[in-house]
């Protein structure tokens, strides 16, 4: 129960009335000498008990949609070389009330290993890209002052302006200095030619679909010097960037195009010289790529590859010799995702996995022997690995009770400190308790997911379950922090739903096998694995069959329009974010064909246009009877918006139960901006509530009360 303070509570002073209560008050009564005694014990009882009652109601407090609006999390963090300081970038959301609608601000702060953190640099900022330049220096990306571009900045921790290294005629992406500090390559591309934005201004901006993309180059330029940056001439895109801390030789990633699909697919690593471009090597292993890093000594690569073209996810960890010999795996077999990496020294390599719904860090020689652990997987889950020169560790982490954090581990590995608490406000709600749950699929396969219970649970009560489908579906939600803008998390569990994140076969973080276990079955027994999960959950006594949603983004939204036609039975109400409706449609609309083929579908359209067909929601929209929300970036290349469209019109045509469709103009496959993602956070949790917990029947209003002082 809570309890409301404020007008409503006054306290009769005579002669001593405020002004806005003048024209309110009650004439204060006349107390007697002998009752005196008896009304003050009186009066301090019941002060003493609304007292308690208000601490009460403050300890209540509960997490609601702008809660999740105002979150702050770490998105980097990297550990000084001395292991004393850690920079780190924070995601600060903007107030779509207050402030001009945009993306989260991104700041630069700086935290000790005492735990005492400055902000360097703060406000309407997007700091990107943070590295350290010996230990008392911090380099970054960002457009300040009159600046046009993202440029290259430098600044100390010692207090002092930012100043600028380098500028350039296109924003810089990356960069990478040169052992000696004298130079630095950067990822840029080039300028548009002064003739074509001449027309451009004057109304000529068509586009060639796929063609008029611009190359991302390598540039390399002197620092102190009036000279221009020089480009490399290097065929194709370019994506990661790493200068050999041995030499005159780069390590690039490069994709034939900047088209998405080149990147996702087929990028490959180069060894380039630094001065001239030439390719002194390069690494044939066509699998998606992750993060890769030179060994000390320069000799060697230590990259994160997928095991072949079909391996949904980088995550294998391998080595490469610097020329051009045969990798090796140095974690074979491994049942779980290789995330991060860093280098010891020149013969020891520091990873970082996520193996299940946890994380693991440890550590292999180069011959692959002597693999210790140094962090077992029990929590948090961490990220962005980085070493300072004593071995001293800095990560991201989160766990159930806050997102993202900064966290550091001594070199001996004696145990995880976490430094910075960004939302020190999250600890005046009470939060519904998280666990990981174990179940079995209809066929016996082992998975797991992450339950919130029901804040407030009651022994013996059922209570309206969200299933809540993660993306990808190369992709798995791990024990941290899963209450988003588009995730119900805490929210939902604050108003008495129980919330569900299932790790189905596909996910990722169980190997490579079970990765693969969806691919060529679109829609089978990984959605199967969805349904399976409730009847876990209804089994246990949780969960009320007949008030079961489902709801998530991308691959989630196309399980969630499955739920709402092929599994209409089984789910009272649908939320479908950025979804697929129809495969077909789908595989000729996307950015990502050939992935779409590689390791989704193991097929292309005209192979079986039947199996494409089948695995359609738009092929079951007569059995759908689920009340179904649909929201779409209306600028998503991904899934294109007629995704949701033809689904809407069927379902609407149809007439059998209430569909409501969302655009959200200039938002692409997710949104971005604060205003698209608080509005979608209100409307997801009102469809669920008036479905699953109100009076269902016609759809709620479509026009939602925003609250602005709730931000505040």
């Amino acid at each position: 129960m809570f309890l409301m303070f404020g007008s409503s509570l006054r306290t009769c002073v005579p002669g001593a009335h405020s002004p806005t209560e003048l024209n309110h008050q009650k004439e204060c009564p006349v107390i007697r000498p002998r009752d005196a005694v008896r009304r003050v014990r009186l009066l301090s009882g019941v002060l003493a008990s609304l007292v308690l009652l208000a601490a009460s109601a403050v300890a209540q407090e509960v997490m609601t949609e702008y809660h999740v609006a105002k979150v702050r999390m770490v998105t980097d963090a990297v550990i000084s070389p001395d292991g004393k300081h850690v920079a780190y970038t924070l995601a600060v959301p903007r107030n779509p009330f207050s402030d001009t609608d945009g993306t989260a601000y991104s700041e630069l702060h700086v935290v000790d290993q005492a735990g005492k953190s400055r902000g360097f640099i703060t406000g309407d900022v997007s700091v990107q890209k943070i590295s350290w330049s010996g230990a008392n220096e911090i380099n970054f990306l960002a457009k300040r002052g009159k600046d046009k571009e993202a440029s290259l900045y430098a600044i100390a921790i010692d207090g002092g302006e930012a100043r600028k290294l380098v500028e350039h005629e296109a924003s810089i992406s990356a960069y990478s200095f040169s052992p000696s500090k004298d130079r630095v390559a950067f990822l840029a591309t080039a300028a548009i030619p002064k003739e074509e934005k001449e027309f451009r201004d004057k109304g000529f901006s068509q586009e060639i679909y796929e063609e008029d993309g611009r190359m991302t180059r390598v540039w390399v330029a002197t620092l102190n010097s009036k000279d221009k940056p020089q480009a490399l001439d290097i065929k194709g895109s370019v994506s990661e960037l790493e200068w050999s801390p041995a030499g005159e030789q780069l390590a690039v990633a490069i994709a034939k195009t900047p088209q998405i699909d080149d990147n996702y697919m087929h990028r490959t690593v180069h060894v380039v010289n630094a001065k001239t471009g030439a390719i002194e090597a390069k690494l044939d292993h066509p699998a998606k790529l992750g993060p890769l890093g030179w060994s000390p000594d320069g000799k060697h690569l230590a990259v994160i590859l997928g095991e072949d073209i079909n391996d949904p996810h980088e995550g294998r960890l391998y080595l490469w010799s610097a020329k051009g010999e045969r990798i090796r795996d140095l974690v074979p077999n491994y049942n779980g995702q290789v995330e991060g990496l860093a280098w010891r020294d020149a013969s020891t390599i520091v990873y970082l996995t996520h193996e299940g719904v946890f994380s693991r860090i440890a550590e292999v020689k180069i011959d692959g022997t002597n693999r210790r652990t140094l962090v077992e997987p029990s929590g948090p889950v961490l990220g962005k690995l980085t070493l300072a020169d004593d071995g001293s560790a800095a990560f991201v982490g989160e766990s159930p009770a806050h997102p993202f954090e900064v966290f550091t581990l001594a070199p001996k590995g004696d145990g995880l400190k976490k430094l910075t608490d960004s939302n020190n406000w999250l600890t005046k709600l009470k939060l519904a308790k998280q666990e990981v749950v174990k179940h079995k699929a209809r066929d016996g396969l082992d998975l797991e997911g992450i339950l919130i219970r029901p804040l407030d649970e009651q022994p013996g009560q059922r209570y309206p379950l969200i299933l809540a489908v993660h993306g990808g579906p190369e992709s798995h939600v791990p024990n941290g922090w899963v209450t988003q803008y588009a995730n119900p998390g805490q929210v939902a569990a604050a108003r008495g739903f129980a919330v569900f994140y299932p790790n189905y076969r596909g996910s990722t973080a169980r190997g490579i096998a079970f990765s693969k276990m969806g691919q060529a079955d679109a829609a089978g027994k990984e959605f199967d694995d969805l349904v399976d999960a409730v009847d876990h959950l209804v089994g246990t006594g949780l969960v009320d069959t007949k008030k079961v949603g489902i709801t998530g983004g991308s691959y989630g939204g196309y399980a969630s329009a499955w739920g709402a036609t092929y599994y209409s039975e089984r789910f009272a109400a649908s939320v479908m974010f950025v979804g697929i409706s129809n495969n077909i449609s789908k595989v000729g609309t996307t950015d990502i064909p050939t992935e779409m083929y590689h390791v989704h579908h193991r097929k292309w359209l005209w192979d079986d246009f039947e199996y494409f067909r089948k695995a359609s929601p738009i092929s079951h929209v007569q059995k759908g009877k689920t009340p179904l929300l649909i929201l779409h970036g209306k600028e998503d290349p991904r899934v294109h918006p007629s995704q949701s469209l033809e689904l809407h019109r069927h379902l609407k045509v149809l007439g059998q139960a209430p569909v409501r469709l969302v655009l959200y103009p200039g938002e692409g496959h997710g949104n971005r901006r604060a205003a698209s993602r608080l509005d979608y956070n209100l409307r997801m949790l009102q469809w669920f509530e008036h479905y699953l917990k109100g009076p269902g029947g016609q759809p709620p209003a479509y026009q939602l009360k925003y609250e602005a002082e709730k931000l505040k």
